[in-house]
């Protein structure tokens, strides 16, 4: 069937009649419309064949990108939240054994700072005896000391006011009575 005869036929339908008369009044050439038409549907297949469908392509592999990187910032950020969870409770729990910690030093401080006051009491104690014992052992020296030159100067006394010479028994004998009476 050729386009003339399509073109006849519908010259009797009224609607067509009305169409085709508004085509001839502007001017419309049927063989160029069909060319356009056929000239339209080649470019518009070579475009979706090469052009749109990689297009398609490429925007569908971005966008999967996308959710794949959206999910991992969401695995990421609930990562990022259960590692700070346990970094608080990680610091929680070292502060509460550092906390003991001090506690316990606290504590061995003060029964060491005890022990310390109760040996530096003790040794004061001891220094004190010992103080009193290099004292009593002066005295008893110094009395020793002061007995002998006491009795050197009663003999030397005793001969001076005697006007002779003591022997040595009379020297031991005076020594030996101003002994009793410093004892005394």
């Amino acid at each position: 069937m050729s386009f003339p005869f399509i073109l006849a036929e519908a010259s009797t339908n009224p609607v067509i009649k009305t169409v085709s008369k508004i085509a001839e009044d502007f001017g419309a050439n049927w063989w160029g419309l069909l060319c356009q038409i056929i000239s339209f549907c080649i470019v518009a297949f070579l475009l979706a064949k090469f052009a749109y469908n990689p297009v398609l392509a490429v925007l569908e592999a971005r966008r999967q990108k996308i959710e794949e990187s959206i999910a991992n910032s969401k695995r990421i950020q609930e990562q990022l939240a259960d590692a700070q969870r346990t970094s608080e409770q990680i610091l929680a729990k070292a502060n509460a054994d550092a906390t003991k910690m001090i506690e316990e030093t606290r504590a061995a401080a003060k029964q060491v700072s005890e022990k310390e006051n109760q040996r530096a009491v003790q040794q004061a104690a001891e220094i004190i005896q010992k103080a009193r014992e290099a004292g009593e052992a002066e005295q008893k020296r110094l009395m020793a000391e002061l007995k002998k030159e006491l009795s050197r100067l009663v003999v030397d006394t005793t001969a001076k006011v005697t006007g002779k010479i003591l022997t040595a028994a009379d020297q031991q004998k005076i020594t030996a009575e101003a002994g009793k009476e410093l004892a005394a």
